[in-house]
């Protein structure tokens, strides 16, 4: 049942969605995608230089590693288009490929030959450039490398500025100032995410399984052989998600707080400020007085710390993030939980994206009272137990301090997303991207959102249609290597039998060009040494608005 407080929120909103408001939510794309050899090694070569500079390029750089690319698709309304961008990303990457390389298609990575085979990527000599080498090799002394070789999308996505103004109404809240009215409300979207950000898992994660290479690093793993050389559990559903992915000890006890955007700034920002007894003991400099590390700190910067969704805002070159939302406020979130599924050109498709916009309109919409650290372990305690066995039938969830199964808790939550759909397919005859979606069966083009959920919710009593489940069969035949290597030869054929759209591909070899001349630019440009631009880094002061 929708709540009385949300019906009511949906109904003052209703003639502005018959209007079109929320074919307007703008949204953009980051994909990471490892480079590999033909034989499903993780590549030791360079970025290739066709591709231009990983410092400066806005669409086309590296996350971790000089293997790892990360494509960047421009805002835009429209699915459709975002998808296109990023599969031509791929295309103009396929031609530029040296030694018939592939791009690994899976969230986990590769076969890996220990951690010195996962190469840091580099950024030339300018202090910018420095810095971000820097920050990966503290990131290697700190956890590792092979913990950095896994993969993602992440979902980024803004709400139309007309909305602002309906929502304060509704509230009964003056208007002087909307920035803060605004990251208000991201906040309580970001609340009720990670209440609800299980579901995304079961229903879009896709590493159940990994290559044996990669348990060097988690010798005390607890997985099971699957597959040849190929181990996982048999009910996962990310194990991206879980203790094996992006976790580490330093901030197990780091309690970030998402209640309000001071608190989320000042607990970062502590981070980043408090030293570490570990990470001293290694010291900012190697036996060689080389930097491993950009400081001592819980956190070296903000963005290591790992979450599943973040508030974010466009930061000038050389300032914080938290600098950035401390000042300006939250411009825009960031879902980073999502695996790369396989079975997909791109890792997703307009569909899912649909999903997402439910999903992320309800979070937004629905009541979200701020979250208790007994509530916080509880969420903590869901999502583990969905990475880990999420499809397993009698897996259980604490909801509102209530054991449930996964699939009434699932089938719960659509009910109240269902009511979301509705209220976006009221403007769907103006939705972007709708007419191309060409796997949504003509009788629902009307209302592409509620088809989207339909085909979601079936997941729920159909797990053997989740892709978790479907690379689990894939992986006890093959293995996660030989699955890797199909699907990436398979995409590569895929989208390189479409020709690049002309127009990308000319904006594509143009930045690379200019890039490149950037980076020698930035790099000429330098006025101090790199102790003193780290000095300025840091001494930036955050005080939150």
């Amino acid at each position: 049942m929708v709540t009385e407080q949300l019906n009511s929120r949906l109904q003052h909103l209703s003639a502005a969605a018959r209007k079109g408001l929320f074919q307007q939510i703008r949204r953009g794309l980051e994909k990471e995608t490892l480079r590999i050899t033909p034989t499903g090694r993780i590549s030791q070569r360079q970025h290739p230089k066709a591709l231009g500079s990983t410092l400066t390029n806005p669409h086309i750089t590296t996350d971790y590693s000089e293997a790892l690319m990360e494509y960047i698709t421009p805002v835009d309304i429209d699915r459709q288009h975002t998808l296109d961008f990023l599969q031509d990303l791929h295309r103009f990457t396929f031609k530029r490929l040296d030694d018939n390389e592939l791009l690994w298609p899976m969230s986990m990575p590769c076969r890996l030959d220990g951690n010195d085979s996962i190469r840091i990527a580099e950024y030339g000599t300018s202090n910018v450039g420095r810095m971000k080498y820097v920050y990966r090799r503290g990131l290697d002394v700190r956890y590792g490398r092979i913990m950095q070789a896994i993969a993602g999308i992440h979902y980024n996505l803004s709400f139309p500025d007309e909305l602002w103004p309906l929502l304060a109404e509704y509230a009964g809240v003056a208007q002087q100032d909307s920035s803060a009215f605004q990251s208000d409300r991201y906040f309580a979207l970001i609340r009720n995410f990670r209440r609800h950000s299980w579901l995304l898992l079961y229903l879009f994660g896709a590493s159940p399984v990994v290559d044996q290479s990669f348990l060097a690093a988690h010798p005390d793993h607890g997985l099971e052989a699957i597959g040849p050389d190929t181990f996982g559990l048999p009910h996962a559903t990310s194990l991206r998600m879980s203790d094996l992915g992006y976790q580490n000890e330093a901030q197990s006890d780091l309690h970030v707080c998402f209640n309000t955007l001071d608190n989320y700034v000042n607990t970062l920002t502590q981070a980043t400020q408090t030293p570490y007894g570990p990470y001293q003991e290694l010291g900012v400099r190697d036996a060689q007085h080389q930097y491993q590390q950009l400081n001592t700190s819980i956190l070296q910067i903000e963005n290591e710390y790992y979450s599943d969704i973040r508030p974010k805002r466009v930061a000038r070159s050389g300032q914080k993030p938290s600098e950035a939302l401390a000042h300006g406020g939250v411009e825009y979130i960031e879902v980073r939980c999502l695996d790369i599924n396989p079975f997909l050109s791109g890792g997703i498709d307009v569909e899912q994206m649909r999903f997402l916009d439910v999903f992320l309109l309800f979070c937004l919409l629905a009541d979200s009272p701020e979250i208790s650290d007994e509530e916080c372990q509880a969420l903590d305690a869901n999502k583990l137990v969905v990475a880990r066995q999420g499809r397993h039938p009698e897996t259980r969830l604490s909801i509102d301090g209530h054991s449930l199964p996964l699939a009434t808790a699932g089938h719960q939550l659509c009910d109240h997303l269902e009511a979301i759909a509705v209220l976006m397919d009221q403007g769907a005859s103006i939705d972007q991207g709708t007419s191309i979606d060409q796997e949504t069966p003509q009788a629902d083009i009307k209302t592409p959102f509620q088809a989207a959920l339909a085909e979601m919710r079936a997941r729920l009593d159909h797990p053997e249609r989740t892709p978790s489940a479907r690379l689990v069969e894939l992986a006890r035949t093959q293995g996660h290597l030989a699955t890797g290597l199909q699907l990436a030869q398979a995409q590569h054929d895929t989208m390189g039998s479409n020709p690049i759209d002309q127009g990308r591909g000319a904006l594509f070899a143009q930045q690379a060009q200019n890039s490149l001349v950037e980076q020698a630019n930035i790099e000429a440009s330098d006025t101090v040494d790199f102790d003193t631009y780290l000095a300025d880094y840091f001494g930036q002061a955050v005080v939150a608005s």
